[in-house]
């Protein structure tokens, strides 16, 4: 099983919220601290999230917000080859937040490139910082597998999402290489454990170093 470094957004992860639940619950995973969460600078947050991979070669990112966008500007860089996979929930429009706070300037624009290692996007029809067409299109670009996960807020404590358990099965789905049976195969169990209304999976094939 891949180790499993969890990615926050903005502002990190307060406590109750399902990434430290997450993080608490595997002895093995890694929280990526962040030194400035108000101030997100991507070549620091990017900096961070690389010192991990490189203490946790071959890991599976599991990020929220604007954690999902650092991992899609991560993926152009060549320690991607060291990611085994990602778990992407409820990323956020950056080039849209951005127009209302400078301190987003340096995330957007979101990148579009496919990613060099199997995911998968969770979103939701009701998230203030992207709308489900616009996180499905980003799914589609990266050639991930996409959860529409219905209502869900921004999948956060506010929205009702504080232990996750039908996140950390699909953590611990893509940590464990999909049962070795390939995405393709796992995307109707993994729809069903997430309740998903609307579920596709395009998953591409790609394998971390």
């Amino acid at each position: 099983m891949a180790r499993i470094l969890v990615v926050p957004g903005w502002r990190g992860s307060e406590n109750g919220h399902w990434q430290r639940h997450l993080a608490e619950s595997d002895p093995d995973a890694l929280l990526v601290e962040q030194e400035d969460w108000e101030n997100p600078i991507l070549t620091d947050w990017l900096h961070t999230l690389e010192a991990h991979l490189a203490a946790a070669p071959g890991a599976v990112l599991v990020a929220h917000s604007l954690g999902a966008v650092l991992v899609a500007h991560l993926a152009a860089r060549p320690s991607a080859q060291h990611v085994a996979g990602a778990l992407l929930v409820a990323p956020a429009d950056t080039a849209r937040m951005a127009r209302g706070d400078p301190r987003f300037l340096s995330f957007a624009p979101i990148p579009r490139a496919p990613l060099p290692f199997p995911s998968v996007v969770v979103a939701s029809r009701d998230d203030p910082f992207m709308s489900l067409s616009t996180a499905r299109s980003y799914a589609g670009a990266w050639g991930s597998g996409f959860i529409d996960l219905g209502h869900a807020g921004h999948i956060n404590p506010a929205s009702g999402f504080g232990r996750w358990p039908e996140g950390e099965t699909l953590a611990r789905d893509l940590a464990n290489g999909w049962d070795h049976e390939g995405p393709h195969a796992a995307g109707p169990s993994l729809s069903s454990v997430a309740h998903a209304p609307i579920f596709s999976f395009g998953v591409n094939m790609a394998s971390g170093g």
